[in-house]
């Protein structure tokens, strides 16, 4: 019998994979983390706010996203746009992706 926990546990397992690529696609434009994760959601990847956040700092340290805090409706945000970096690294990204993809539709067939 199938367990649902497990089943969720391996759909979350291979959503992190294609997390940052996700993120990375999205910060052409300047976004604050509330506003990438209703993105990504409007587009159907629910990710939360425990994973988006360190995430966003990770790609940050890797020279992959730039980041510049404003105070909004009386706030600090951080926003985040992608780097020069992760601009020349992104379309490697979506060409290894596509590879995956191709690869595995071979594999299902």
């Amino acid at each position: 019998m199938e367990n649902d926990q497990s089943i969720e546990n391996l759909v979350l397992e291979m959503r992190r994979g294609v997390i940052v690529l996700a993120v990375l696609s999205q910060c052409n434009q300047e976004q604050y983390g509330y506003s990438l994760m209703k993105s990504l959601s409007g587009k159907g990847l629910e990710i939360d706010q425990g994973t988006l956040y360190p995430l966003l700092r990770r790609l940050e340290t890797q020279g992959l996203l730039s980041s510049s805090w404003r105070l909004e409706e009386a706030r600090p945000r951080r926003y985040y746009l992608i780097s020069s970096e992760g601009q020349k690294i992104l379309p490697k990204l979506v060409n290894e992706w596509e590879s995956m993809v191709q690869m595995m539709r071979h594999m299902l067939d």
